[in-house]
């Protein structure tokens, strides 16, 4: 159906570390750098930031920072002016997920409401006692005296000290300046998983949870984030708390309103999972010393990072949703911004099972359900572009002509309950993976990659939605079986995506759609339910493809060739190398793509239609 890809053995030209040069500024290193640049005279210094990162090891840093300049400091810990904890559960619990021990509607609201503004005033109240005491959730600890706070005889503003209010929600009260401190997002759920760290708004103690963390504190979190983003004064990067990097607020602001005017790329991540891969640490070098390679995060909005700096020893990493926030209509286009607002509606990201496993067959929430129970306004439907593709390797997609729906969920529910096996491919049809063919996986259409298989998702945003009918009995590292959601999923189950239809609508062939010297266009596949289409450009050597952005975005990654050079209307180059993803805002309008190499290049680019 698709044509044979030619073969790619490695990809030395893959770049891990994109970085972008900061406007105005250069990359400050360390706590002492970032004391520096306190205007003089300030009295109260807000310091917010995520939930889960290690603020005693912030409020040390800084402590010996300000004390090691002359600067007396008391700290005050924004997390005791939370609201009581059955309080905050209740306003982020909905009745259809309270006691899902996976899900949870994602958060609505703002993080204000979950504060106590009588709480959080008082913080800031420079004639309140308690000088350094900081309690970590009402406990009663203290960050007196951290790091050589305390220390030193030149005060900010008339003899007192310099009060630091610590942790998420400090931009709420009434500061001088405002600081953000970050941690990428890859690190807190790492954290989360190994059991350190705090959910938003949690007492001391209370275990932290991943299912709070993804759908909760970070929906919180992040609007918090983007409605303070005017106000940031310093942006510093905490991923080392030791010596973190951090950069001025406006040269924040001017940076990444001027990504939104060229092609760039994001901080690719990749994770492992019990079915994981191997093909990104031998192809593209990436992780060589993990598990696996089984999740690739090439551009997943709600999680993808930007590097600023020189290069990737001296950088700051904001997220890619900043980035769309500040310039939403340059970013997206004004129609794709009118419809989404500013979520970045496409995803696209590997999945990796070469010398793995099969994945989980799982669905993704009809709309409806979507909207209803989990709480986005758009679902998750993906398709699945195979990069690569084993001997005997398979695609599970879509019902089998007149399945036993009533049986296959007895089936499910019998494996989940008491870890019977049974055979999936009853009730799932199986085709070959072949490479380079598209498969369109609409909201509940039962799917999964076999093993063997390298499958770029080209999707929409929405990735924790993985509604698992089967998994394989297959344990997890505690050796417990893992999680499926049986009735979850088949109350997302669309019955008409089986059959012949399947192969009729979900395995299209390519379509030419535009062609110029020594390039074409094809489309590879579109559905009227789907809000995006994926498309592929192929260039010969010595070439360029002509492309207009007609004021929506495109998603760019290079699946054949060794590269290419993209070059914009205003002057802009970028290089793309086998396997990396390119952003190309609307803002561009008109660029080319231009083959690099002896062989023809081919790249996926998806667009909302």
């Amino acid at each position: 159906m698709g044509e044979s890809p030619q073969v790619k053995v490695k990809a030395p030209q893959y770049d891990p570390t994109p970085c972008y040069p900061v406007l105005a500024d250069t990359v400050a290193v360390g706590w002492a750098a970032a004391a520096g640049t306190l205007p003089k005279g300030t009295r109260i210094l807000a310091v917010d930031g995520p939930a889960v990162l290690d603020w005693a090891a912030v409020a040390a840093g800084l402590g010996a920072a300000f004390g090691d300049g002359g600067t007396r400091v008391e700290f005050r810990d924004v997390r005791t002016a939370v609201r009581d904890w059955e309080t905050v559960r209740r306003l982020t619990d909905s009745d259809e997920l309270r006691d899902d021990p996976d899900f949870a509607r994602l958060a609505g609201g703002d993080l204000a409401d979950l504060m106590d503004p009588a709480a959080l005033a008082a913080l800031a109240d420079l004639g309140e006692s308690g000088v350094g005491e900081c309690g970590a959730g009402g406990a009663g600890a203290h960050w007196a005296g951290a790091g050589g706070a305390g220390a030193g005889e030149s005060d900010p503003a008339e003899g007192g000290a310099l009060r630091v209010l610590l942790g998420p929600g400090a931009a709420l009260a009434d500061a001088d300046v405002l600081w953000w401190a970050d941690l990428p997002k890859r690190y807190a759920e790492a954290a989360v998983k190994h059991g350190r760290g705090r959910n938003l708004a949690a007492p001391e103690g209370e275990p932290p949870t991943l299912r709070r963390l993804l759908y909760i504190d970070w929906p919180l979190l992040d609007r918090h984030r983007d409605h303070m983003v005017q106000r940031i004064d310093r942006w510093i990067d905490v991923t080392d708390t030791v010596t973190p990097t951090s950069i001025g607020g406006q040269a924040l602001r001017e940076t990444c309103r001027s990504l939104a005017t060229r092609p760039f790329r994001t901080r690719p991540t990749f994770n492992s999972t019990p079915w994981g891969g191997h093909w990104a640490q031998e192809t593209l070098g990436h992780n060589p010393d993990a598990e696996n390679t089984a999740l690739g995060y090439e551009l997943i909005a709600p999680e993808s990072g930007v590097l600023l700096g020189d290069d990737a020893s001296r950088c700051v990493e904001v997220p890619f949703q900043l980035v769309v926030a500040l310039s939403p209509v340059e970013v997206l286009g004004p129609d794709v911004h009118e419809m989404f607002g500013t979520s970045f509606p496409i995803r696209f990201d590997y999945l990796d099972t070469v010398r793995g496993g099969n994945l989980s067959v799982h669905c993704h929430p009809r709309p409806d359900d979507m909207r209803d129970v989990f709480g986005w306004p758009y679902t998750q439907h993906e398709t699945y572009y195979l990069m690569h593709a084993e001997e005997h390797s398979k695609v599970f997609l879509g019902l089998r002509d007149g399945a036993d729906v009533e049986a296959f969920h007895h089936s499910a529910h019998a494996a989940d309950a008491h870890g019977t096996p049974f055979d999936i491919e009853r009730y799932v049809q199986v085709f070959p993976a072949e490479a380079g063919q598209l498969y369109l996986v609409p909201a509940g259409t039962p799917h999964g990659s076999g093993e063997g298989n390298v499958v770029l998702e080209v999707s929409a945003t929405p990735y924790l939605y993985s509604l698992r009918f089967y998994d394989w009995l297959r344990r997890d590292a505690a050796d417990r079986q893992r999680a499926v959601h049986v009735e979850h999923a088949f109350r997302n189950l669309d019955p008409e995506r089986s059959g012949g239809a399947v192969t009729r609508e979900l395995i299209q062939r390519p379509r030419p759609l535009r062609a110029g010297d020594g390039w074409r266009e094809e489309v590879l596949g579109a559905l009227p339910a789907m809000f995006f289409q994926v498309h592929r450009i192929a260039v010969e050597p010595g070439r360029a493809a002509e492309q207009r952005t007609d004021g929506r975005f495109h998603v760019l990654t290079v699946v054949d060739g060794q590269g290419a050079v993209i070059t914009t209307a205003a002057g802009h180059r970028h290089s793309v190398h086998y396997a990396e993803t390119l952003a190309v805002p609307a803002s561009v309008t008109a660029y080319h793509v231009h083959s690099q190499g002896p062989e023809p290049v081919r790249l996926v680019k998806a667009q909302v239609v």
